[in-house]
């Protein structure tokens, strides 16, 4: 689905003072942040972490980018870092960009169906490794997330990226035989009780095991 809304984020100019400014800022509830690329020069702003929150939550892909005395800009969230205890928001970069110019981004892969497939139901195990996907598509065509259904996978399955379909506008970027997931056989397996038995009876029986090395070690002595 592609997010074809746009939201209005008016921020404040701010002076690159270092990191104790930055601190000053969070500590008076203020993300510090910068936006840059369109052939302009880059620009240190500050805004509210709730208007920031608000407007992310709400925000398609693009950001109307309203900054003090400089006027609006279209934008798109280049890079956001959170703290890694809280896990508040502590700095943003966006990226200035034009709607009628196609741009690189990254999404989120989601697989669903995977309670329905047969290999599932029969114990395998499905492992997502690729969940980010690069993109290149026109800023309001960028979706919210790139799905496939993996409902019909066996135990054994690989999928690659070549499986996965995109829309016109969309297209999916990278090697299209990197492994997005595979479904492999249980990876535990539990012995039958007659094994277990078996083996305990083997490591018990006289004469065997660590009393046959005890016996021959006393017959070297003797020698």
């Amino acid at each position: 689905m592609a997010r074809t809304q746009s939201t209005a984020l008016k921020v404040t100019p701010r002076q690159s003072e270092g990191s104790r400014a930055a601190r000053r800022l969070r500590r008076e509830g203020n993300v510090p942040g910068v936006v840059y690329g369109g052939g302009a020069d880059p620009l240190a702003f500050h805004v509210p972490a709730r208007l920031l929150r608000n407007a992310l939550a709400s925000a398609g892909a693009v950001l109307d980018l309203d900054v003090e005395g400089s006027g609006t800009t279209s934008v798109v969230l280049k890079d956001l870092v959170r703290h890694p205890v809280s896990g508040e928001t502590v700095h943003v970069d966006l990226l200035r960009v034009r709607l009628d110019v196609k741009i690189q981004s990254t999404v989120g892969l989601e697989l669903t169906g995977e309670e329905n497939s047969p290999g599932v139901r029969e114990g395998g195990v499905l492992e997502h490794i690729v969940r980010e996907l690069e993109i290149e598509s026109l800023p309001n065509d960028i979706p919210d997330a790139i799905t496939h259904d993996v409902s019909g996978m066996q135990i054994g399955d690989t999928l690659t990226l070549e499986v996965l379909r995109s829309s016109s506008t969309v297209e999916i970027l990278g090697d299209p035989e990197t492994v997005i997931a595979t479904l492999t056989p249980p990876r535990l397996q539990v012995e039958s009780g007659d094994e277990i038995e078996q083996e305990t009876a083997v490591v018990g029986e006289p004469g065997g095991g660590e009393a046959a090395a005890g016996d021959s070690d006393a017959g070297s002595d003797a020698e």
